[in-house]
């Protein structure tokens, strides 16, 4: 199988509406900076697109980008708050993140951001960011400009589907399908972020109230609302791979384990990896994605400006490029990263529309329609409890 070729799709610069009239002057002061963007350095293709932006940055408006390549956000937060500590309100070394949840909380609550930007941006026109919609919200804390998104993620389900033409439809139709097929499904072990990621995904569907996960945990709310869950985990494990003493390390290890023939079913939090790993070969031909009918989490990726970037307006240039249409159906192009667009479908002009409809397609990657509603993130005190709750009652 080999993925249809990429049609051309022009990257034109958004002009500003008379409501973001300000923007040309954006623009001016941004032109000749070189901005400074911290971000996670341990994904090829990730480091190949950011370095794809900046070239493109450069050739529209004069903006470069230098990627500082970081083994965790917090390395950058560091940074900021010791520059503070120092009296340096300008001039920071720091001009863009590529920020996660708890972290964002920290700098909003230090007043370390600057903004509120986004909404100044040109291209945020094509995002839904009201009240709780996944671009709004990050991690039960509000956004509020102080952010701008880039990229989706989604946790989803594979199956090969030779072996498995009807997957479970939802979390708690795993315990009969895997009764049905004892050995043939496991996750993760919790410890890692994916195995964390399933019982959360299961917690969200039996939970009796799922608005108490938008709220820091509680002794009588984790009681409450988790009790569903171990009944539910109690009848589904025994039928996991080895019985469920064992889990795989991470999700690599699991996908190998599917491509072995030893599972049918496995999990990721990127819907375009599937479609990857068959093109590598990692995967067999009849892998496939799926999703339960009510919908799976999702976690956006946003980007932060320091309160004391030196090159604030040349960062608010690279974030709306990041939102252009042809900018995010290049990113979502399978061949060059595969990360799901941020955009609203419904926001997309013809020309936008046109970019995503031109995009590489191959049998193993759905659809954004395909993939449900995106669920957000139960408040981050939730995961903590969730897996020192479940390694207590399951292993020794």
């Amino acid at each position: 199988m080999r993925f249809l070729a990429l049609a051309t799709v022009p990257l034109t610069l958004a002009l500003a509406s008379p409501a973001l009239a300000d923007w040309q002057a954006t623009l001016d002061a941004a032109k000749g900076q070189t901005v400074y963007w911290n971000a996670w350095g341990g994904d090829d293709r990730t480091n190949a697109f950011i370095q794809w932006v900046g070239q493109e940055t450069e050739r529209l408006y004069g903006v470069k980008v230098e990627q500082v390549k970081l083994t965790d956000t917090a390395e950058a937060v560091t940074r900021v708050i010791a520059e503070k500590a120092a009296g340096q309100d300008s001039g920071g070394s720091v001009d863009l993140i590529w920020i996660n949840g708890p972290n964002f909380l920290a700098m909003k609550e230090q007043g370390l951001l600057h903004g509120p930007f986004t909404a100044d941006l040109p291209n945020a026109k094509y995002v839904d960011l009201t009240g709780a919609a996944p671009s709004a919200v990050d991690f039960t804390v509000p956004v509020e400009g102080m952010e701008s998104p880039w990229r989706l993620a989604k946790f989803v389900f594979v199956h090969d589907s030779a072996r498995v033409p009807e997957p479970p439809r939802s979390m708690a139709a795993f315990v009969d399908w895997a009764a049905a097929h004892p050995g043939r499904m496991t996750h993760p072990d919790p410890s890692n972020f994916m195995g964390a990621t399933f019982l959360k995904q299961a917690l969200i569907e039996l939970a009796p109230d799922p608005a108490a996960l938008q709220q820091p945990v509680t002794d009588a709310t984790f009681a409450t609302t988790t009790a569903p869950l171990w009944v539910w985990y109690d009848a589904l494990r025994p039928n996991l791979w080895r019985g469920g003493a064992t889990f795989p390390e991470n999700q690599s290890v699991q996908q190998q384990l599917l491509n072995d023939g030893e599972l049918d079913i496995a999990m990721s939090f990127d819907p375009a990896s599937t479609a990857a790993a068959i093109e590598q070969g990692l995967l067999p031909e009849t892998a496939r994605v799926f999703v339960p009918e009510g919908g799976t989490i999702g976690n956006v990726s946003f980007v932060a400006i320091p309160y004391n970037a030196a090159h604030a307006a040349g960062a608010e240039v690279v974030a709306n490029f990041l939102l252009d249409p042809a900018t995010q159906a290049h990113m979502q192009n399978i061949e060059v990263l595969g990360s799901f667009s941020v955009l609203d479908p419904a926001k997309l002009d013809d020309a936008g529309r046109a970019a995503f409809a031109a995009l590489p397609t191959a049998p193993a990657l759905p659809k954004l329609e395909d993939l449900g509603p995106t669920l957000l993130e139960p408040h981050a005190s939730w995961m903590t409890r969730l897996t020192e709750e479940w390694a207590r009652r399951y292993t020794k």
